[in-house]
């Protein structure tokens, strides 16, 4: 256990090497959420906790749309992941969870601890959180907040083509109890954005 506990530790400080300035909403604290969530999920759903959370910290790792050279970042976290001891078989768990844990990619993956990963990463797109880090992505690849004429590339658009869509897609009966508040504050949101924006502005040119 304390073996365990010194690997998560150094994950920890691998993620905040890699993701403390990213401004896209995928920073370190995404991967601490993502990594934290996932191991309280496990504990109640009975999965392996050190493998959920192990999977937390690295999810992002290879990702397209961060990385230039995805494989190289892969190849570079695994050889972090041997240097502190990790087993090759955990480490051939963590990184085929993490290639089936994407929205983008349409998969599920097939353990439990990588199914509640999937979770957590879900969780963290939605609610107030997910709104946040909606609008930071958004800004970050120069959508506009909001074009009524042309609404595809906006970031409101995003709501209505995944992170609405995001509750049922969930695994977990804690995840999904967990989901219930977030994906509601999401619709009270929308509401009040089209109420305002929507707000009399015939003298502003």
């Amino acid at each position: 256990m304390m073996e365990q506990k010194r690997q998560l530790e150094e994950m920890e400080r691998y993620a905040y090497t890699i993701f403390r300035k990213d401004a896209t909403g995928h920073d370190f604290y995404h991967m601490k959420r993502v990594a934290k969530m996932g191991r309280k999920i496990a504990f109640e759903e009975g999965a392996d906790p050190f493998l959920t959370e192990a999977i937390g910290w690295m999810h992002d790792i290879g990702d397209h749309k961060l990385f230039d050279e995805p494989a190289d970042a892969v190849a570079e976290a695994q050889g972090f992941l041997r240097r502190i001891g990790l087993e090759e078989n955990v480490m051939r768990e963590i990184f085929q969870a993490c290639r089936n844990i994407p929205f983008s990619k349409g998969r599920t993956p097939d353990t439990l601890e990588g199914k509640i990963i999937q979770d957590a990463d879900r969780l963290d797109a939605i609610g107030a959180i997910g709104i946040a880090r909606t609008f930071a992505f958004g800004g970050a690849a120069s959508r506009l907040i909001h074009w009524p004429n042309d609404p595809k590339h906006s970031s409101v658009q995003h709501f209505y083509d995944k992170l609405l869509k995001l509750k049922e897609t969930l695994h977990t009966k804690t995840a999904l109890r967990m989901a219930e508040s977030r994906h509601a504050y999401m619709q009270d949101f929308l509401n009040r954005f089209f109420e305002e924006w929507e707000m009399p502005c015939d003298d502003i040119r």
